[in-house]
């Protein structure tokens, strides 16, 4: 009877040394899968090298195709204060570098805990401050940041890579 109970604790019981080994090589092959598909180029890239221009071409830059990128290093600028005018002038300010760009994402940090409203103010002030810079298909997110002061923020913006269209 013993040799029973026994056979019956280990099927109700732990799964057994070989149904652990058998989970163990489904993952390995799930890891190898996923890295052997990650070494792979991308199938529809071009290989071919760019036709050389010849010296009596003139030389233009390559007119770009397809869609635009998203810079993935983002511009900040702070801004700090109650009244809307004072903001909208600050953003205009702080923008002036960034002329004739135009922006992709912007993620906001409000400080103190409160700090998610306040940026969302400032989020709705951008379009007023640079409606060429920030449109209506810029992206914005709010968010708090509980080391900064309130009434402040940083707003961090993510930038197109090449001109609208």
């Amino acid at each position: 009877m013993s040799r029973g109970r026994e056979q019956r604790r280990r099927r109700g019981g732990r799964p057994g040394v070989v149904v652990l080994a058998g989970w163990l090589f489904a993952d390995l092959l799930l890891v190898l899968a996923l890295v052997s598909m990650a070494d792979r180029p991308d199938p529809k890239a071009d290989d071919r090298p760019a036709p050389v221009p010849s010296k009596t071409e003139a030389t233009e830059p390559p007119t770009p195709t397809g869609p635009r990128a998203v810079d993935r290093h983002p511009q900040e600028f702070e801004v700090a204060g109650r009244k809307k005018g004072d903001l909208v002038k600050q953003i205009a300010k702080d923008t002036r570098k960034w002329s004739g760009r135009e922006a992709a994402l912007v993620l906001t940090f409000g400080g103190s805990s409160n700090g998610t409203v306040y940026a969302h103010r400032v989020n709705g002030l951008l379009g007023e401050a640079r409606p060429e810079m920030f449109t209506k298909k810029t992206a914005t997110d709010d968010y708090h940041a509980l080391g900064k002061r309130a009434e402040t923020a940083v707003v961090r913006v993510y930038f197109y890579t090449a001109p609208g269209g």
